[in-house]
């Protein structure tokens, strides 16, 4: 697989927490095997196993929709769009965006009261093993979504790609953002806390770890990429792709031969 180009702070903090999730099926397996050796020849299961996977791919699923748009390798229906000229597609991308971001938006609105509280009271599933699902996954659907909406404005911005000013000012208000829910987030958790917080304190070092490293990412991307002019994404065919392959190592070939209809030999 070859990775599309990361280009900005966006994309580098994408692009690092993706390599730690990318694990994370592995660990699924691994505690999967586990659970099946006890139950089947030790006669011993656990009853922690089975929710953990369920807890840990809830995660996966949820990162996994933003690498896969950093990627730009999401589902898309091409009938009508290859067929467009240039600027009809480039209306297709910006309505698409737009899209996106109105449904993040929603999204963020219409849940972050009941994410806050589920978070605050640390709300578990109510079994016997009794994971923090319900007060970790909706707050982590609502950041997703928020990054979502950024990730595709980004590569809206990039692939086209538009002025440069226009870019460096995205990046910065990128970097400025996760600065900003950084500080929000010590403020409401550390400094002034609610009374009834009920987050256990290795979950809050662990919080405070995780914004330390995502400022220092988005920080460390703005000021390596910011006068960095990425390359314009074209899409092309397998076809024309390979065509340009066989042209940048043999020379010149006839067109017939590049299609697969190799001109009839002469006599």
């Amino acid at each position: 697989m070859v990775e599309h180009e990361r280009n900005g702070p966006l994309d580098l903090l994408t692009w690092s927490f993706s390599r730690i999730t990318m694990w994370l099926p592995f660990f699924i397996v691994l505690i999967i095997l586990y659970e099946v050796v006890l139950r089947y020849f030790f006669a011993s299961p656990t009853l922690w196993v089975n929710e953990m996977s369920l807890w840990v791919a809830g995660g996966i699923y949820l990162s996994a929709g933003l690498y896969a748009m950093q990627q730009r390798s999401h589902i898309r229906i091409f009938i009508i769009y290859d067929i467009a000229p240039l600027w009809l597609r480039r209306t297709f991308d910006v309505i698409s965006t737009l899209c996106v971001c109105i449904f993040a938006f929603a999204v963020v609105w219409g849940g972050f009261g009941e994410a806050a509280v589920k978070f605050i009271r640390f709300e578990k599933l109510g079994t016997a093993y009794d994971p923090p699902l319900p007060a970790t996954i909706k707050p982590l659907v609502l950041v997703m979504m928020l990054f979502l909406a950024l990730q595709a404005t980004s590569n809206l911005l990039r692939d086209w790609p538009a002025a440069p000013w226009v870019r460096k000012a995205f990046d910065v208000l990128v970097t400025a953002t996760v600065i900003g829910l950084a500080a929000w987030t010590v403020n409401s958790l550390f400094i002034s806390p609610p009374e009834n917080l009920l987050v256990p304190t290795r979950w809050l070092v662990g919080i405070a770890v995780f914004l330390a490293v995502s400022v220092a990412i988005v920080v460390v991307g703005l000021v390596r990429d910011f006068n960095r002019t990425p390359a314009p994404v074209a899409e092309i065919d397998e076809i024309e792709e390979e065509a340009e392959i066989l042209r940048a190592q043999v020379g010149a070939m006839p067109d017939q031969t590049l299609t697969g209809n190799p001109p009839k030999p002469t006599v």
